[in-house]
């Protein structure tokens, strides 16, 4: 009964995973030394990790995920010509002024990045956008570390709106990003591997180096007066924790399609908040952490005809639909970030 009853509540927690879109495997330098095609399936895997876990929280009952994969992934050939898509068109619902702010057309073949890499506090770090800015965000990735699509959205980041901004992805993993391999976790094998990555790589660790990382990031790069922080899926958990404690640096975050959304974090964030759901984020506890928010501004919003990971490693960009949603979420946080940065951290 009692395992049961762990299984039914992560269900309900614990967002789907599966592996991503398209993926361009991290290598060594700026350079993606390869590509790997995932054959179409449906996959489901449910596991027990250690009690050390880092989600073992009141999120996930401390005891079980529950990883669903179900996707369609075709495999594809890229080539060596960039493929582009129109910049969407989608209404300004949200609220956001689409003057102010114009995403480039979405690259879905061949992404070529805009920065370049440096070292920082030790370090790998992709760095992008103008030497002149006077604003930084940091941009924590999803536990496949560095993807075409994930480094898309930090130059987009970095100059699509009138307001500029350095855009640092410090790579947290140092070179050992979770394998797309590992997914679906259908074997004891991977589930053990699995467990054994969240265990050396918990948000709460991420967390507390932050603080001393945009030290690190000041004292290279004196030009940025104040920071913003955005999250990915696991990276969404470490902006929660971080916005929440005594030694917060920024002073405004984001987080999209978040890993195990826990409303009670909400209570002690600092700063104005973004949270941008997807369809599999569960409704209940994404309403509640937006009730829980108690910042002087706050956008909630949940886009509900994308996955898990459509602002980063699992966007499909060769999907119209998903280009034109991975676009707006970005323009969305721009926009929120240009009006909020300088808001008062509590109502």
């Amino acid at each position: 009964m009692v395992v049961n009853q762990l299984r039914a509540a992560a269900g309900r927690s614990v967002a789907a995973y599966p592996a991503p879109q398209g993926p361009a495997a991290y290598a060594a330098g700026s350079q993606y030394a390869r590509r790997v095609s995932i054959p179409s399936s449906i996959h489901r895997a449910v596991f027990a990790p250690a009690p050390s876990h880092p989600f073992a929280s009141s999120t996930c009952l401390s005891s079980v995920h529950r990883l669903v994969h179900s996707s369609s992934v075709s495999s594809r050939t890229l080539g060596s010509q960039s493929q582009t898509a129109k910049m969407s068109t989608m209404p300004a619902t949200c609220g956001h002024n689409e003057a102010c702010c114009n995403i480039p057309p979405v690259v879905w073949q061949g992404y070529s990045p805009k920065g370049a890499y440096d070292e920082v506090d030790g370090l790998k770090t992709y760095v992008t956008g103008p030497e002149d800015a006077t604003k930084g965000i940091v941009l924590i990735y999803d536990i496949f570390g560095y993807f075409d699509q994930t480094v898309q959205g930090a130059d987009i980041l970095a100059t699509s709106h009138a307001q500029k901004y350095r855009v640092f992805i410090p790579d947290w993993f140092k070179g050992e990003p979770c394998p797309i391999e590992w997914y679906p976790p259908n074997t004891p094998e991977k589930q053990r591997d699995l467990t054994a990555f969240f265990q050396k790589n918990p948000p709460q660790g991420v967390a507390a180096k932050l603080p001393e990382f945009v030290k690190a990031l000041e004292a290279k790069y004196p030009n940025i007066k104040s920071w913003g922080v955005l999250g990915f899926c696991w990276g969404g958990k470490v902006v929660s924790l971080v916005t929440s404690g005594d030694a917060n640096p920024f002073k405004v975050g984001a987080q999209c399609h978040p890993a195990m959304v826990d409303p009670s974090e909400a209570k002690t964030i600092k700063v104005p908040l973004v949270l941008l759901a997807s369809k599999e984020e569960p409704d209940d506890k994404v309403k509640e952490f937006e009730d829980n928010l108690k910042v002087a501004a706050k956008h909630v919003e949940t886009f509900k005809d994308q996955i898990h990971g459509w602002m980063a490693a699992r966007a499909d960009l060769s999907d119209p639909r998903v280009r034109e949603e991975y676009a707006r979420g970005y323009r969305v946080v721009l926009d929120f970030f240009a009006k909020n940065w300088d808001a008062s951290p509590k109502l």
